[in-house]
């Protein structure tokens, strides 16, 4: 327990010279509203071309989720590196002075290892959230599947929005309005494809 307070206590430190929360949480924000969108475009292509098979939506989806995942975690480190490391040169020349092994570097490196994480994690855990009804469709049929993955989808924008609209310290409804338009602006369009 105490090792554990320590080690809170360090990562608050390197909130505080790093910005973590900051960044980590337009990250979870961006990122979880990519994957949730990503997924309600593959159900609604789905739906409408009349796929039955929950295995086909399932390994579709959980394709998706892992590029997502992977390409978020490794484009994410690779970017959050060049920008902190630059960052670092750039304190250095003007401080005159080797920041190596300081508190200032070790914070910059936990920031890269945990925006990474989470800008590889929030899309592929909340798109695989939306996907969950399709893995009981022996228990409720595929059309009820749809509906309810699709109904998930709404509910995590919805939350998504307030997220965000508290973050913000405005209208939390409003920001839950906002993001469910982006659904439905998803929805029309590809009920607009099916009319070619």
């Amino acid at each position: 327990m105490h090792s554990f307070k320590k080690a809170l206590k360090l990562f608050r430190e390197y909130d505080r010279i790093a910005k973590i929360s900051e960044i980590g949480r337009r990250y979870f924000a961006m990122n979880s509203f990519d994957g949730i969108l990503t997924i309600m475009g593959i159900l609604l292509g789905s739906f409408f071309g009349e796929v039955t098979d929950s295995r086909i939506i399932i390994m579709t989806s959980l394709g998706a989720c892992i590029a997502m995942g992977v390409s978020g975690t490794w484009g994410t480190y690779l970017t959050e590196e060049a920008e902190r490391k630059k960052k670092l040169k750039e304190l250095e020349r003007a401080t005159l002075r080797k920041l190596d092994n300081t508190k200032i570097e070790k914070a910059e490196k936990v920031a890269i290892f945990v925006t990474s994480l989470i800008d590889g994690l929030s899309p592929a855990l909340s798109a695989l959230v939306v996907i969950l009804p399709f893995f009981f469709v022996k228990f409720i049929s595929i059309n009820y599947a749809y509906f309810i993955s699709l109904g998930i989808a709404f509910v995590l924008l919805a939350l998504l929005g307030g997220f965000l609209g508290r973050i913000s310290r405005e209208n939390i409804i409003l920001g839950s309005l906002k993001m469910m338009v982006a659904g439905i602006v998803c929805l029309i369009l590809s009920l607009f494809l099916q009319t070619f």
